[in-house]
């Protein structure tokens, strides 16, 4: 499927105000990761200055949504609500539509999960390439014919969040050359360790952990423990990450739109 990101510098129609960008992320034990993702959407502020961008939480961490979409209620804003997982999952089908239901009054929708997009691909061979994965013939690259790589994900008992990591890693091993499998730290299976030793039975001996999670925590560290060689950081504030939370909000914003068009047209 072809995507077509939208332009950072995209306005508004004049007298329009933009629809609040809520960036909801699972939440944390690990203090490092309420602070990774304030760091990213500092990084989609500066791409689209003057969009108001909210952080908000499931669990754990404050704010929590509920909190954020009721002060946004109050105040008569709009909202896109942005997941900041990976694929569809009962947070994303569930938890983010009843909590918009939940709020009187506020005009919100949920946007897609970030899933498997070209500015994905970027963000995720970028943090490997920044732990020193280069398997592209330069001196000390990986031998391609030898390498593999995994990509960690949180998992879920949803079947469409295993099909979308499945796209994930098919996205990334066509950009790296090498083969990509998916693993899971819970819920779901390979685990980590299962699909490095399936990368090695097929002689795929150089192997590196590929982290498909926004922040650190404890999915992520447990991921990188496991890991035989290289292991990435979590995407944080990777420029590619932000352009694709920005990606999401505007391709809702469209689509409710055209929506409305098709509506006002019966």
């Amino acid at each position: 499927m072809h995507h077509r990101t939208a332009p950072a510098h995209h306005r508004p129609a004049p007298g329009r105000r933009q629809a609040t960008l809520v960036a909801v992320g699972h939440g944390s034990r690990d203090p490092r990761a309420r602070a990774t993702l304030l760091r990213l959407l500092d990084r989609v502020r500066e791409l689209r200055p003057g969009l108001d961008v909210r952080l908000a939480h499931i669990e754990l961490n404050a704010p929590l949504l509920d909190e954020t979409l009721a002060a946004l209620a109050a105040e008569g804003r709009e909202a896109v609500l942005v997941p900041l997982l990976f694929a569809p999952g009962h947070h994303v089908t569930h938890d983010l539509p009843a909590a918009v239901a939940a709020a009187p009054g506020l005009r919100a929708r949920v946007a897609d999960p970030l899933g498997a997009h070209p500015l994905l691909t970027e963000a995720l061979a970028g943090r490997l390439a920044e732990a020193g994965w280069t398997p592209d013939g330069r001196p000390g690259a990986h031998d391609r014919r030898t390498a593999g790589v995994v990509l960690a994900a949180a998992g879920s008992r949803d079947p469409r969040s295993g099909a979308e990591t499945r796209r994930i890693a098919a996205l990334l091993g066509e950009r790296l050359g090498v083969p990509v499998v998916p693993a899971y730290a819970s819920a779901a299976a390979p685990t980590v360790p299962e699909a490095v030793a399936a990368l090695a039975a097929r002689g795929r001996h150089r192997i590196a952990v590929a982290s498909c999670f926004t922040a650190p925590g404890l999915f992520a560290a447990r991921a990188a423990a496991h890991a035989p060689g290289i292991a990435a950081a979590p995407l944080g504030a990777h420029p590619a990450l932000a352009r694709l939370v920005l990606h999401r909000h505007d391709r809702a914003l469209a689509a409710a739109t055209a929506r409305g068009r098709e509506l006002a047209a019966v």
